[in-house]
């Protein structure tokens, strides 16, 4: 499989406002620039994730930059994607690890025997798609409910920074604050600047805060205390795996959700660049399969491809894998650096809070494009139902357990509308409604 070769577009094409597709770039100062803006996008979630399971957080960052390069490699630089650290481990991982929820988790080893174990099986169906072909993705997956699944993966998010984010009224007029700047730099900006907004909306907010906070004494004054004590370079924490049956056993049904999100992933990618991706929909899936048994075999997270990412493409209107790689090779580099770390980690949570109502807003309204460009007719009660109970599934996280295994809002709505829609399909065509 060859690698893409680029077709560099002109800066002009920055000032023009137009569409980057995924196999042309910006020159590549400019290219570097929107690879930090996803690494800006992706690290929120990123090091959250490990932080719940009792993981070194940067050594999931290094670990997202190696698999985005992996992905980079094996889907032939032809699909825009970003791998950060998976959500869908945390609760198997701290059931198969009994964690207490405070330092590292003492026992990560199972943990990580059980994520190589679903890395391989999700590599395995890779491998069937990529010899049986796409044909039957498409008859369970039409836009009514791929547009679904993708709005259904920001809507689920939708509770994260707005509950958890913002701990006083303060914080809440912050995220507010935070949300319009970023809507400014889209309106009102012009050519970089506005590629940009989530990067530059962010810092112009973390500036108002400290001027809020440290100057005036609004809200929670910022600390630099943590910046100043990092070292500038140093080794992340390695752990080993160990391959225990019952660990393993409890956490590879994840599987099913990793296969749901990058499914999700390539439809919305694919509704918003007009480019059928469906053909490396099998490479995509051994990519992200070999990338979590890499990221688990040197003690990291599993792996996935991530909405925050869908995001910034949504709004940039770029996508162009170089930017993907450019931010893996950043995110690389930064996984050996404590300081870099502690100044992500020292942005004020409602700063990110609202920067991320934003980009999860976005990935919500991409899944209702996919709906638009295939006109998807809603005077179809199967249509209708399929999308209603779809949405509703995966904003309120309806959740089915199966023993210790729990499947989540994401999990069931992906699979719930496909299930549903065979069935209403095989029922035969309902009169429109009046």
């Amino acid at each position: 499989m060859g690698l893409l070769k680029w077709r560099e577009k002109s800066a002009d094409v920055l000032l023009q406002g137009g569409v980057i597709g995924p196999d042309e770039r910006l020159p590549w100062a400019q290219t570097g620039a929107m690879g930090v803006q996803h690494v800006i996008a992706m690290f929120g979630s990123t090091v959250l994730a490990p932080i719940l399971m009792g993981f070194d957080p940067n050594l999931a960052i290094l670990m997202s930059g190696i698999g985005t390069l992996i992905f980079f490699l094996i889907t032939g630089g032809k699909v825009p994607s970003y791998l950060g650290s998976s959500f869908a481990f945390i609760g198997v991982v701290i059931a198969a690890t009994a964690y207490g929820g405070k330092g590292p988790n003492a026992q990560i080893g199972l943990a990580l025997g059980g994520i190589i174990a679903c890395g391989l099986i999700y590599t395995l169906i890779g491998v069937v798609v990529q010899v049986l072909g796409t044909g039957w993705i498409e008859r369970f997956m039409p836009p009514v409910v791929t547009g679904a699944v993708v709005a259904v993966i920001g809507l689920n998010l939708a509770g994260i920074p707005v509950k958890n984010m913002a701990a006083s009224n303060f914080d809440s007029w912050m995220q507010a604050l935070t949300f319009v700047c970023v809507g400014l730099v889209a309106v009102l900006t012009r050519g970089m600047v506005q590629r940009l907004l989530i990067l530059v909306g962010l810092i112009v907010s973390s500036l108002l805060y400290a001027l809020l906070a440290n100057g005036l004494g609004l809200g929670k004054a910022l600390d630099g205390s943590a910046v100043a004590a990092a070292p500038w370079l140093g080794l992340p924490s390695f752990s080993a795996p160990v391959f225990s049956g019952p660990a393993m056993l409890l956490i590879a049904p994840v599987v099913v959700i990793l296969v749901a999100e990058n499914l999700g992933h390539i439809k919305a990618v694919t509704a918003m660049t007009g480019k059928n991706l469906d053909q490396y929909m099998g490479r995509a899936f051994i990519g992200d399969g070999i990338a979590t048994m890499v990221s688990g075999a040197a003690g990291g997270t599993g792996v996935t491809t991530y909405a925050e990412n869908i995001g910034v493409m949504a709004a940039t209107k770029i996508y162009s894998t170089a930017v993907f790689l450019a931010a893996a090779l950043i995110a690389v580099l930064l996984g050996f650096s404590p300081k870099f770390g502690a100044v992500i980690q020292s942005i004020p949570l409602p700063v990110m809070g609202g920067v991320s109502i934003v980009v999860f807003g976005l990935i919500a309204v991409a899944g209702a494009k996919i709906w638009v460009d295939n006109r998807v007719d809603f005077s179809d009660n199967k249509n209708l139902i399929v999308a209603a109970v779809t949405l509703i599934l995966g904003t309120g996280d309806f959740t089915l357990k199966f023993g210790d295994f729990a499947l989540g809002g994401i999990g069931t709505a992906t699979f719930g509308a496909i299930v549903l829609h065979a069935l209403l399909n095989r029922s035969g065509t309902a009169a429109p409604t009046r």
